[in-house]
């Protein structure tokens, strides 16, 4: 199944690249890797991350959903499905100064389908869910409005550097974790282009209401 729809995507690869008549070895230095993965991407021995798709897409002025097979009339398996339902949180997380969202309860949930090839090797996981980003103190790697995909995680499962998304009292907001053992304090950290954005610090002794929800595994700008 995986191996039929990656077939499908080298495939369209290879038509949209001859179509602007471009070589393997030119759309490599467009997308800044080298002639032999195009080849690897075309004959679908190697599958491209999001982030090459959105390249590609770019590259021949075409939807990222052009790559792929329509789901309700597909040729490739009638049976398969290439999207999944996840739980999703409807109100926005903060990435900015942690707010106070009144009346959030994680149990809460809609729901949303999400293409697997967005969510690549974390499709049909059930420990997966969705929130909106509000804010701009992570637009260095998660822009304003874009849905995020959280992993259910403990502060035990963390490590330095991971995004999370965060709650200390009824305070919500998403940051880069670090564990300040010498100094007994865990520091949530903007990463930001606007320097207006500082440290949200939580001393061990006061960290009785902290509660990590999940860690952010990936991102999707502009999904509808």
């Amino acid at each position: 199944m995986k191996k039929d729809i990656s077939k499908y995507v080298g495939q369209q690869i290879k038509h949209y690249r001859k179509l602007n008549k471009l070589t393997q070895k030119e759309l490599g230095l467009r997308l800044g890797v080298k002639h032999n993965t195009i080849s690897s991407y075309e004959n679908g021995t190697n599958e491209p991350d999001q982030d090459i798709l959105f390249a590609l897409a770019e590259v021949f002025s075409i939807s990222i959903n052009d790559f792929f097979p329509d789901i309700e009339n597909n040729n490739i398996n009638n049976n398969t499905s290439f999207e999944f339902e996840y739980d999703f949180i409807p109100v926005p997380v903060s990435a900015g100064i942690p707010l106070n969202i009144d009346g959030m309860k994680m149990n809460d949930v809609e729901k949303i389908k999400i293409p697997d090839f967005i969510m690549g090797r974390y499709a049909k996981r059930r420990d997966i869910w969705i929130m909106k980003i509000n804010g701009d103190s992570m637009n260095k790697v998660i822009p304003h409005g874009s849905l995020i995909a959280v992993k259910s995680s403990t502060l035990d499962d963390l490590k330095d550097n991971d995004i999370v998304v965060f709650s200390n009292g009824y305070e919500y907001s998403t940051k880069r974790f670090f564990n300040d053992k010498l100094n007994e304090r865990i520091i949530f950290r903007p990463d930001s282009t606007e320097l207006c954005f500082t440290d949200y610090t939580i001393p061990y002794k006061n960290a009785h209401e902290l509660k990590i929800h999940g860690k952010v595994v990936t991102y999707i700008v502009n999904l509808d």
